[in-house]
């Protein structure tokens, strides 16, 4: 089992940057894959990116968002920069007990909570 803990959401302005954290327990990071998704109002839940023997990201995020792992915090981070209104949405961080990561939301068996990110214009 792998419990998962998404911090760090908010209220930013559009260009700004916000970090989210989550934070892992019953397997460490660097060894299985974790990823983020976010969902806004109406529409379907949407990959941002992966981590695990590689990082993939996105077009919609690519050179804006950055996935990283902390193995001594068994954390898992989603530096957000460059920030636009069309990145609000409540995001969540998923993990699967494989060495590799995927783009289907179906893949993962372990979601966080979920973390809102609002980006006022």
């Amino acid at each position: 089992q792998v419990q998962l803990v998404e911090s760090g959401g908010g209220l930013v302005q559009a260009g700004g940057s916000l970090r989210l954290s989550c934070a892992a327990s019953g397997r460490t990071v660097r060894t299985i894959a974790m990823a983020w998704f976010r969902q806004a109002p109406g529409k379907e839940r949407d990959f941002i990116g992966s981590i695990s023997w590689n990082t993939d990201y996105a077009d919609s995020v690519a050179g804006r968002f950055t996935i990283s792992r902390d193995a001594a915090q068994n954390t898992v981070y989603l530096q957000m920069n460059t920030l636009k209104p069309e990145d609000t949405a409540v995001y969540y961080c998923a993990a699967r007990e494989t060495c590799s990561g995927s783009r289907n939301p179906n893949l993962y068996s372990y979601w966080g909570q979920g973390t809102q990110v609002t980006v006022s214009s």
